[in-house]
């Protein structure tokens, strides 16, 4: 069996003089804290520091990027215990992702998990059938001491600050127990309103109606609606919040008067607006957040452009957000064009713009972000959250809205032992791009050492008020 072995240039240039100021570059960067402003852990696994199940759990069951490939070669969901509050048999679930680690070849996904096995499991060898049990056991043996539990591993790898996603309607308590632990870890919510703003949502008045109870509102009435949304905001800050997030199909924005949103609103709750009617209402509600934004100083994110639960029996089967998002085409340009008429120029509004759609990055992203104060540009997304991925974006991006309209990385993901992994992979990709542009004598040494810096450390902090 041949040694699983990380190449300490990988994804450096193959150019050696711009592979030499890579990696200067890298080991200037390489041992920054981390900052996660965006993701999907759970809060729970720092207030509750209980030890990672095993590693089925931790590995296979809550990471899409893992099981959707699985799936796409006709492995059961079931099999992998997708679905399951626990897994009946884990070792068998690793058996099946093991067996089937080949398919993973040449994929982001595959450079994650290996430097997860190697870097924190000291696992040498490639994950295969005929290694499947021996590192489940290896694991699940370092899964049960105090140095692997989610506080010590948050420690170890030198996070900074963690933001989670949760819905206005979350309690918010895990986050509240983590402050009260005494824990001087800074683990912070962002602010996910889809289940109260999209009215696509199952049982979207009742959910509505729940967002005003917990917030002492009538939320049955535009006026109380909004309100309830603010509070929850302000509820959120008290927790550390710095930013919301929206995960609305489109980037369409509206800026109707008040009086016909609230007429639209009525007939949205009522459950009689039809598909162009709910997409007005999504759009007035990205401009409404966008002026609760410029009131409370929380940064707005706008994750536009994937079609979500595309297959229809996963979903209804085994809930949403299993794996089965698919990018479609995005327009930027019109669509945000209400939303910056009345708020592009402020000073104060800091909106982050993400896409699933590459061929916006020159034709209208740069050039927006390039020249409105309140926009910037998200780091690759989902799909592209990889090598070329990155790199696409840095070669289309720089040439008109430049390093400092972007905002460093972030990794938006669900998979905690992933984050190391992942940042790693942006600053080796970042200090690639700077490293050819060094060569090529665009740049200088010095100020590529800065960029670099300000990439991994300075931009992601400042655009995200952390």
């Amino acid at each position: 069996m041949k040694a699983m072995l990380l190449h300490e240039d990988r994804l450096f240039p193959a150019e050696a003089s711009a592979r030499k100021v890579a990696r200067s570059l890298y080991e200037h960067v390489r041992n920054l804290p981390i900052i996660s402003p965006h993701g999907h852990t759970q809060a729970a696994w720092f207030a509750d520091n209980e030890p990672f199940p095993d590693p089925a759990t931790l590995f296979v069951q809550p990471d899409h990027y893992v099981f959707r490939m699985l799936y796409s070669q006709g492995i059961s969901l079931d099999d992998l215990g997708i679905g399951q509050p626990v897994i009946e048999d884990p070792r068998k679930v690793w058996r099946i992702f093991a067996m089937h680690y080949y398919l993973f070849r040449g994929t982001p996904t595959r450079m994650w998990l290996d430097f997860a096995f190697q870097e924190l499991f000291g696992l040498k060898e490639r994950l295969s059938e005929k290694s499947a049990d021996y590192s489940f056991d290896v694991i699940a043996e370092k899964l049960r001491k105090p140095e692997f539990l989610p506080r010590a591993l948050y420690e170890r790898f030198n996070i900074e600050v963690l933001s989670t996603t949760e819905s206005p309607l979350d309690g918010l308590k895990a986050h509240q127990a983590i402050r009260d632990s005494g824990w001087k870890a800074r683990i912070v919510p962002a602010f996910r309103p889809d289940t109260v703003v999209d009215p696509e949502f199952d049982g979207f008045a009742g959910l509505v109606a729940k967002l005003g109870e917990l917030h002492g509102e009538d939320s049955s009435t535009w006026k109380g609606y909004l309100n309830a949304l603010k509070k929850a905001r302000e509820r959120f800050k008290a927790l550390g919040c710095t930013s919301t997030d929206h995960g609305h199909p489109t980037a369409q924005t509206a800026d109707l008067p008040q009086s016909e949103a609230a007429a639209l609103f009525a007939k949205v709750i009522a459950g009689k607006a039809d598909a162009g009617e709910q997409e007005l209402f999504r759009a007035q509600m990205l401009t409404e957040m966008a002026r609760m934004s410029v009131e409370d100083g929380l940064v707005m994110q706008i994750h536009p452009g994937s079609v979500r639960n595309h297959n229809r029996i996963v979903y209804e089967r085994y809930g949403r957000d299993m794996g089965a998002d698919i990018p479609r085409a995005t327009n930027y340009v019109d669509a945000l064009r209400p939303l910056l008429d009345r708020f592009g120029d402020e000073r104060n509004l800091t909106i982050i713009l993400f896409t699933l759609d590459e061929t916006t990055y020159s034709r209208e992203l740069a050039p927006l972000a390039g020249h409105y104060p309140c926009l910037r540009l998200g780091p690759p997304w989902w799909f592209h959250d990889s090598p070329e991925g990155m790199m696409r974006f840095r070669e289309q991006a720089t040439e008109t809205a430049g390093f400092y309209n972007t905002v460093g990385f972030n990794d938006d993901t669900r998979a905690f032992l992933s984050i190391p992994a992942r940042h790693d992979v942006a600053r080796r990709v970042d200090c690639a791009f700077l490293g050819g542009l060094v060569a090529e004598h665009r740049l200088d040494e010095d100020e590529a050492h800065e960029v670099a810096h300000d990439l991994t450390y300075g931009l992601v902090k400042k655009a995200y008020r952390l």
